[in-house]
């Protein structure tokens, strides 16, 4: 009985410890980190805009152009196809190519709805478990979907290392 009372005294204690730490939204929770901030589950551009623990990312958009033949197929595609962007706030690559990537959809005026945004920890987990889907090894993963099927994928900087041209050219193939 005393081992009993000691384990649910535990469970209390860690969850309660736990949950002051976290901080949840409707489909996303902000998890503290010794190293940075990690939003995990369905995110947007404007939580990650707008939170100075991100200040990588206006820092980054500035820099470059999106690559021309992408921003073409994109554009002359966007009705046929969404596109899932799974993304560590936490993440090096991340840091660099989710700006690039919005870039690429800014000049494009490829529409945010047609986006779905996820968030994952340190352990590629996102709140919800809507990671799931789509078997991700590395962040940032870009998948485009088409018709609720995946179409192709580019895993961090791409086989070539220009994420947007690879982008791009499935896109294309559309």
């Amino acid at each position: 009985m005393r081992t009993f009372f000691l384990a649910i005294f535990s469970i209390i204690l860690f969850s309660s410890c736990g949950s002051s730490k976290l901080s949840v939204g409707k489909d996303y929770i902000i998890i503290p980190d010794d190293r940075s901030k990690i939003l995990s589950g369905k995110i947007n551009r404007s939580l990650i805009e707008n939170d100075t623990s991100f200040a990588w990312f206006k820092k980054n958009i500035q820099y470059g152009e999106a690559d021309a033949s992408a921003v073409a197929a994109i554009q002359k595609n966007a009705q046929k196809f969404n596109l899932v962007v799974v993304t560590g706030t936490w993440c090096q690559d991340s840091w660099n190519l989710l700006p690039k990537f919005y870039r690429l959809l800014a000049a494009a005026g490829y529409p945010e709805s047609k986006l779905l945004l996820i968030g994952v920890d340190r352990k590629k987990l996102a709140y919800k478990n809507l990671q799931t889907p789509y078997h991700i090894l590395n962040t940032p993963t870009f998948i485009v979907m088409q018709n609720g099927k995946e179409m192709g994928r580019v895993v961090e900087y791409g086989k070539t290392g220009y994420m947007e041209k690879e982008l791009g050219e499935i896109i294309a193939g559309l």
